[in-house]
């Protein structure tokens, strides 16, 4: 299945526990899209959340961030991962 990152930006900074619980939100509502959120990084001070997701399509990965909690992604890449 195709790999994905996404990246937010939130102005003003993000607590790491608001994004602890927006992820538990994803792992919640994914199943129905075919969608595995693997993993996630945050940068508090600059507002910036990575997300790591499998995901069938860029769109399928978009919706359940937007079913699950509203804050969507403001890019999503798709990406190989390489040891």
């Amino acid at each position: 299945m195709p790999l994905f990152m996404d990246v937010h930006t939130v102005p003003g900074g993000v607590a790491a526990g608001d994004v602890a619980q927006a992820h538990q939100a994803d792992l919640a509502t994914q199943g129905a899209f075919g969608v595995d959120y693997q993993r996630y990084w945050v940068d508090e001070q600059a507002g910036k959340i990575f997300c790591l997701v499998e995901a069938p399509d860029a769109e399928a990965a978009h919706a359940v961030h937007r079913e699950a909690h509203g804050l969507v992604a403001d890019e999503i890449f798709p990406v190989s991962e390489h040891a």
